[in-house]
Order: structure tokens, then C-alpha cells, then sequence
């Protein structure tokens, strides 16, 4: 299709106009336009704005004292903008807040922020600079308070770090206050005060933060792999897996920071008020609720989500995204979503062309008001196996219905009436994951299986199972998993299924300190025998009888014709879940246990039935991941 020039303010009848928010005096008192002329390519901006010669400049905006020093703090925000917009008309921004940029770096290439010998910036991670600047946007990147060059301490997504990046948006908008590395006050005369906030893990959660205070400019968010409550990043139905992580990871993130700062205090009141000893929701964790917390929820939302997150993430596990999306819904915020069969990765890394794409145009739509259709296309994008998408307008599937399947002692799981007897396991805290799903006998789990199925079925939502179980000890635990048993090409478990490639793609453009060039990524697959759907785990207080309902990872996939599915139950888990160190017996009443699966396919597909999986002791790397391992949302 033929490039066409629209200077959007004139052409109205092509490209709605964009939504402005309040700006201050000196944004009222430009006579720029309110809108930048594009270039339009299938519907979509095309490069029209020379890279080379974007304005690369460093604000700090000030905010209120956040770290209880007395002082206001100053939070560093990175800008480019196309300079043959300057003085003539007001532009959109997309905007991507870390804590990462000095300390861990961004991106599967791990990239820093670099400056120039005059202080300005010149070079910005990942490709989003590379790309939009060309296209009519100015690109934002901020260092959230504590980190990088922005003053202040960490606060493990509370509210130091929110109102933080909140305060940029602000500016943006034409509130508060930034100044220039002399003191000069600065304001943001070429914004047009819309801003769609973009980033994975970490810098998503800071955009999942900032919209649930409700904040004015903000238009749209894309979280990638975000965390919506960070009770559920750091617990699971109250159980624990590391102490003091808050603090931890706050020390970490705040790595090279160029402004030193004695943040003791806060991390000791941290580690005084995480509640490691009892894994209950506090006052601390409400604070870090953006769903519906103390501060911040989804009702206050005004801005677009587009959800992003791998169905098998283990680092930032799928309950943050299905719970935002449904309080999202319930909010009748506008939604998007996709879902991949990765892990923790960016869709950049594993679906480029077409995301790159899809993210053109919703920023077109979100920030400029072109009328590009992606509103009206079905919302959500699930990859149900590896590289086969299907697409629907609600998740979880509207067919989907909850199917309870019950355990039996004869090690049988199936439809009809529950079996009246008890099962037991011996508590195990050096249970591995690989042992508990083996098809060999084992004292340390319970193990329950279909039959085969005899159809594909679709597991569509969040699996739940109630159990009855007893115990003696004075603090106990819970471990449970939905297991597909059957060999296929699966997305592996290592790297979290993405394979880093020997060669490059280019996104944008580039300049000597700062390529739109990185490595291509693509699935890694292998053949396995089983895997894990979806885990959960619950802390048990107190010995004697408990009836719990443990919630399992949200999943979307298709379990084959053929396939088993398996339930299994344990105590402790090991480098995972430990509250519970001693050999007592847990005991299951079969009676009141039960699993509820979200299934959109005929009941009858689940038949009664022993196994006839292979043998699964000998398992492949990648079958199961390292829950172990020590995960920073990144």
C-alpha cells in the first residue's frame, strides 16, 4: 500500500483525533499542533523521523518525600523525541519504567542505559526508541526511585516505587514539576500528555502499579510477564518460600546506582513487616496489591490493558495475569490479551514479526486514535501447543465449563461417585519434583490418573482442588499438581523455552551507540514424556483436620487424544515449600477431594482407566523446570 502523509489534525476524517489530557500553562500557550503528522503504511505508522538526529535529553522530576528522609526526591527520566517535531506539534509517549537499566540490565541481550561525556543519553535498552521515535513517538525511559540515577530507596512494588513513576506520568501531563541537570526547571511542552506505559516483569508490574492509581495521561499499559499483587509473586495460599526476599531483591536492583544512599531503614522495616513467619496478607502486602489493595486497585483503572504472559512462567506464575484480567472485566476496563506457551519471556524473543506488528497497532489506536480494527478484533490470543494459536473475544473460553473429576484409592481418577476411603503420604522436604510425578510407587505423594483420553480435550482457566486433609504437626503444608502424561513435542522447560540463535534481526533504526539489531529467538522444543500443567501449594495451620481449596496455575492447553492426566499430592517441596520439615503422615479423605478442571470438550473424553503411560523415571532436561533456583522478576 502507498504511504500516505497525514498531518492528523487536518485529517480527521482519516485518523480520529487523540484524546488530550490537561496540560499546564506552557503546554496551553504553545501554538503547536496537537497532533504529529504520520505516515501511514497498511494502516499502521511507517518511519518518517530521522533517528540520527532524535533530541536526547535527561529530566528529573521531583516528587514528595518516598524514602522518610525529609527530602523530595528526584526521579531520572531518559528522553527521545523526533526533533522535527519540536515547536510543532505535541506527541505521544510510550514510556517503559525499570529498576533494571543500571543494575541487571534489560532484554534477552541484556542491555544498559549509556551516556554521553555531557550527560546525555546515548544509548537506550531494547528496541522501542530504535522503533517509535521514526514513527511520531517520543520514548520514555525512568529509573524507578532508588535506582539507576533517581534518589530514594526501593520499596518492592509499595509505594515509593508507584508514585515514583506515577509522578513522570504526571509531568507528562503537564503536572509537577522536572528540572535539567543545571536546575533549570523543565517542562513538557511537546507532549500532548497521552502516555501508554509498556514493559516485562519488573517494568510491567510498575505499569500494573501506576494505572491502579488512576492517574490521569495515562491512555494504555502493556504489562508483559508483570506481577498485579506481589503477595502472590512471593507466597502461594499463604505458603513461603524464602524469607526476607523483599529486602533482597531491593538490594539487588539497587546495584550501581550512582547516587548513594543509606536505604537501611527501609529495608529493616521491610524484613520486620514482610510476615515470613506466618505467610498471612498484611497491611505490607496490601500495600502491594493492585487488584485490591490498600492503595491501588483495579477499579481506579482508567487506561487499556494488554495482558501478556507465558503459561509456563514459574518466575512470575499466571495467577498475576488471570486475576488482573478477570478484576480488569469486572471493571469493564478494555482488555487485550496474549498467551504463550513460554516462560518468562518477552513475545519480542519468541513471536517477533507478528508482535512487533500487534504492538504497532495498538499503540497507533491507544495513543494516536488511528482507527486500525485491532478494537474490534477478538481480544484474546492463546497458544494452546506449541506454535498452534487460537483466538477468542473472552478468556477463559466461553465453552469452558468446571468438570470434577474425584480420586480413588485404587489410584484411579475419575467422573461419578467419590470413593469413602483415606490415602495417606509421609511428609518428604526433599521431595523432588521429578520423583513426585514418577510413575513408580512412592510413600512421599499420592498419585491419581485418568484413563486415556479419547478426544482432545482444552483445559481453559484455573484449576482448583478441594481437599480434606490431616496432619500433626504444628504448621503443615500442601503441594499439589496437574500432570499430562503422554509423550509429544512440547515447549521445553530449560531457558524457559526460548533458544537463543546465532543470528540477528534489525527493528528501527540505529545509530553507532544505540542498534535496533538483536538476537533471533525461537521455541525451544523437545519431545517429553509428561508435563506439569499447573501447581499450587497451601500452608496448613495448626495439626488436625484442614478443608482447603487449593487454587492451581491458570493454564490454556490442549491435553491430546490419548494422554493421561494425573493429580498429584504432597507434602513439603523441595526448594520450593518447607514449612513442614518433619517425616509425620499426611492423610487425604478421597471422600471430600476433589479435582475441578475448566474443560471445553465432551465429559465423557475422561474414562475410567490404569495407566498406560510410559515409565517417566528417566526424564529429559527441560521436562520440568528449576523451582529451586533463585528468580528475579526480570
Amino acid at each position: 500500500m502507498k504511504a500516505r502523509i497525514l498531518a492528523l489534525a487536518s485529517s480527521l476524517a482519516v485518523v480520529a483525533p487523540l484524546a488530550i489530557g490537561t496540560l499546564g500553562e506552557a503546554n496551553a500557550a504553545s501554538t503547536t499542533t496537537d497532533n504529529p503528522p504520520v505516515s501511514l503504511v497498511g494502516g499502521m505508522t511507517s518511519p518518517m523521523y530521522d533517528y540520527t538526529n532524535a533530541i536526547r535529553e535527561t529530566v528529573w522530576v521531583d516528587t514528595p518525600d518516598l524514602d522518610g528522609d525529609g527530602k523530595t526526591e528526584r526521579i531520572a527520566a531518559d528522553i527521545i523525541r523526533p526533533r522535527e517535531l519540536d515547536g510543532t506539534a505535541r506527541i505521544p509517549i510510550i514510556m517503559d519504567a525499570s529498576p533494571y537499566y543500571l543494575s541487571l540490565g534489560r532484554g534477552n541481550d541484556t542491555e544498559f542505559k549509556e551516556y554521553g561525556t555531557n550527560g546525555d543519553p546515548t544509548k537506550f535498552p531494547l528496541y522501542y526508541d530504535n522503533y517509535f521515535v521514526p514513527r511520531g513517538y517520543a520514548f520514555v525511559a525512568v529509573d524507578m526511585a532508588g535506582t539507576a540515577r533517581s534518589t530514594g530507596c526501593t520499596d518492592e512494588g509499595g509505594r515509593s516505587d508507584i508514585e515514583s513513576v506515577k509522578a513522570v506520568v504526571e509531568w507528562l501531563n503537564g503536572k509537577g514539576t522536572a528540572r535539567d541537570a543545571s536546575g533549570a526547571a523543565v517542562n513538557a511542552a511537546w507532549s500532548n500528555g497521552n502516555t501508554g506505559m509498556i514493559g516485562k516483569s519488573y517494568d510491567g508490574t510498575l505499569a500494573n502499579g501506576v494505572a491502579a492509581t488512576g492517574v490521569d495521561g495515562l491512555k494504555t499499559i502493556v504489562p508483559i510477564s508483570a506481577i498485579s499483587s506481589w503477595y502472590d509473586y512471593n507466597r502461594w495460599q499463604g505458603a513461603v518460600k524464602s524469607r526476607h526476599y523483599a529486602s533482597s531483591l531491593s538490594r539487588t536492583i539497587a546495584q550501581r546506582r550512582t547516587i548513594p544512599t543509606d536505604c537501611s531503614a527501609r529495608l529493616a522495616s521491610m524484613d520486620a513487616n514482610d510476615a515470613d513467619a506466618t505467610g498471612a496478607y498484611t497491611d505490607f502486602w496490601a500495600e502491594r496489591d493492585y487488584r485490591a489493595g490498600s492503595s491501588y486497585d483495579a477499579s481506579k483503572v482508567k487506561a487499556s490493558v494488554f495482558v501478556v504472559h507465558g503459561l509456563q512462567d514459574n518466575n512470575v506464575k499466571t495467577m498475576n495475569a488471570s486475576k488482573w484480567w478477570a478484576d480488569l472485566g469486572k471493571q469493564g476496563v478494555e482488555r487485550k490479551m496474549w498467551l504463550t506457551r513460554l516462560g518468562h519471556v518477552d513475545p519480542f524473543d519468541s513471536d517477533r514479526q507478528e508482535w512487533v506488528t500487534t504492538l504497532n497497532r495498538w499503540f497507533d489506536h491507544e495513543l494516536m486514535g488511528i482507527d486500525n480494527g485491532i478494537d474490534r478484533e477478538p481480544a484474546v490470543r492463546v497458544e494452546t501447543a506449541p506454535n498452534q494459536f487460537e483466538t477468542s473475544r473472552t478468556w477463559p473460553i466461553q465453552s469452558a465449563r468446571t468438570m470434577s473429576l474425584n480420586p480413588r484409592a485404587d489410584g484411579t481418577l475419575a467422573l461419578g461417585s467419590q470413593d469413602r476411603s483415606t490415602a495417606s503420604y509421609v511428609n518428604n522436604s526433599r521431595l523432588s519434583e521429578a520423583n513426585a510425578v514418577s510413575l513408580t510407587a512412592n510413600p512421599n505423594r499420592l498419585q491419581f490418573l485418568t484413563g486415556a483420553t479419547t478426544q482432545d480435550v482444552r483445559i481453559s482457566g484455573t484449576p482448583t482442588v478441594d481437599l480434606a486433609v490431616a496432619h500433626t504437626a504444628p504448621v503443615g503444608q500442601v503441594s499439589v499438581m496437574l500432570v499430562d502424561y503422554g509423550a509429544m513435542d512440547r515447549v521445553s522447560a530449560t531457558g524457559d523455552g526460548a533458544l537463543t540463535l546465532g543470528t540477528e534481526s534489525c527493528w528501527g533504526a540505529s545509530i553507532a551507540t544505540d542498534d535496533a539489531c538483536y538476537k533471533d529467538v525461537t521455541r525451544r522444543l523437545q519431545s517429553t514424556q509428561l508435563q506439569v500443567l499447573a501447581r499450587g501449594w497451601a500452608r496448613l495451620d495448626g495439626a488436625g483436620q484442614h478443608q482447603v481449596t487449593v487454587e492451581l496455575a491458570a493454564n490454556d492447553v490442549v491435553v491430546p487424544a490419548g494422554h493421561q492426566l494425573g493429580l498429584v499430592v504432597s507434602g513439603a517441596s523441595n526448594g520450593v515449600i518447607a514449612v513442614d520439615a518433619s517425616a509425620g503422615t499426611y492423610a487425604v479423605d478421597l471422600r471430600s477431594t476433589r479435582l475441578n478442571l475448566p474443560v471445553s470438550g465432551p465429559m465423557s473424553s475422561f474414562a475410567p482407566g490404569r495407566l498406560t503411560a510410559k515409565d517417566t523415571d528417566d526424564l529429559a532436561r527441560g521436562t520440568l523446570p528449576d523451582l529451586d533456583a533463585m528468580l528475579w522478576p526480570r
